[in-house]
């Protein structure tokens, strides 16, 4: 890759291999609009698509980056391309540089509006975990598991952008011992860490969106972190899955990484065993599994390093399940992985797992301890990946302080 006349470090994740997008604005400028980080900067895409004429420059001109989801794959190639020979052409430095701005003196806002949100459950060390956790007399993982994706439908409306505040949610809650439940704040708030998929291009209802279509519909990736009450959770779950233990809040990162930055970071999923219905086989030679290396912190302190690698079922594979029963797809759609987590005791990626159902509370660095989060508690959730030549791919990270209950 040609190098930029823009000074970016060598180790930038936000360098030229990535290239990520999201909305920002700065003080003093005409509000949110559409941006692409690249080193220590966000260019104003908009703008600098309408100082050089470019064809695409409504598409990328609005408050969101709605209008470029919607345009499709060819028109999401070109833009990237166009962008990096914007970024390398010393001739059009000039021309691009007025449209830069310090990505330190700007304000981030939400990405895209979202559509409709599904959330899976597609880690098998985190299916196995939970199940032992809840069943330890039973087989961790149920029937099913190994034949679909599992995943339940979330609701839109509470996803909210990075950094903002989440309420200790209120709710039923009834521990085995209790004689009936009892109304109040969650005692055992928790976070998931996950990774989330943006559709640009939508299908049509009653059609089915193969494996191997994934890439055509699919436009980025992110970070998600989906709140769960697991109280309220336990006592409403049966026998219709989750509701009020995670429709309160679902946080996602500022900055969407196109599908196209990740070539490199595309590794073979884990073996299946039993080997998938046909619909949900791999493509041949067009492996899905993402090698990204998430971290979690609580109040800065890691807690644990997921490795979304060993992932059993793919994005491609959870796109194919979405949609096999003829469900369409629309621009903003989003969909998660479910909690990532791998094989040791650091890489549990929610506190169900590390503190195993809270009987083996986390001490942190200050001396406290935590079996759930705290009011006053803040996470963050970041990742990168591999990318080319060495380099690193960079998706920020998705951060979330919790406040008391609301009165």
């Amino acid at each position: 890759m040609p190098d930029s006349w823009l000074d970016i470090a060598p180790d930038s994740p936000f360098g030229l291999h990535n290239l990520p997008y999201g909305v920002f604005s700065d003080p003093g400028g005409p509000g949110p609009r559409t941006g692409v980080a690249v080193g220590d900067h966000v260019l104003d895409l908009g703008a600098a698509a309408r100082a050089a004429g470019s064809p695409f420059a409504a598409a990328v001109s609005g408050p969101s980056l709605d209008g470029l989801l919607a345009a499709g794959r060819p028109v999401w190639e070109q833009v990237r391309s166009t962008v990096l020979r914007w970024l390398t052409d010393p001739a059009r430095a000039e021309e691009i540089r007025p449209h830069l701005f310090r990505r330190d003196r700007v304000r981030l806002h939400m990405p895209f509006t979202v559509g409709d949100y599904v959330d899976f459950y597609s880690s098998e060390h985190h299916a196995t975990n939970v199940g032992r956790i809840f069943r330890p007399d039973s087989a961790p993982l149920t029937p099913n598991w190994k034949h679909l994706p599992i995943g339940y439908h979330g609701r839109a409306g509470t996803v909210v952008p990075s950094g903002t505040p989440v309420s200790r949610p209120c709710g039923q809650r009834k521990s085995p011992n209790d004689p009936a439940p009892v109304f109040g704040p969650s005692r055992r708030l928790d976070i998931e860490a996950e990774v989330g998929f943006v559709v640009g291009t939508p299908s049509a209802r009653g059609g089915r969106v193969p494996v191997a279509d994934f890439a055509d519909h699919v436009f980025g990736v992110f970070l998600v972190n989906d709140w769960s009450a697991r109280d309220l959770q336990a006592w409403e779950y049966v026998p219709l899955g989750p509701f009020l233990g995670k429709s309160f809040a679902t946080s996602v990162s500022p900055w969407v990484v196109p599908l196209q930055a990740l070539e490199a970071a595309r590794v073979e999923p884990p073996a299946r065993d039993p080997e998938p219905l046909e619909y949900l086989r791999d493509a041949k030679g067009e492996p899905w599994g993402l090698d990204l290396a998430l971290e979690v912190r609580i109040n800065g302190h890691v807690v644990a390093r997921p490795p979304f690698a060993q992932m059993y079922w793919t994005p491609a594979q959870q796109l194919a399940h979405m949609t096999v029963n003829g469900a369409s797809l629309r621009t903003g759609d989003i969909y998660a992985s479910g909690t990532v987590s791998g094989p040791e005791a650091g890489q549990r990626g929610c506190l169900l797992e590390m503190t195993w159902g809270g009987r083996e509370p986390l001490k942190l660095p200050d001396g406290t301890e935590r079996a759930f989060l705290e009011d006053g508690d803040s996470v963050s959730i970041s990742a990168t990946a591999p990318g080319p030549g060495g380099t690193v791919i960079g998706f920020g990270e998705v951060t979330g302080a919790v406040r008391a209950a609301e009165e």
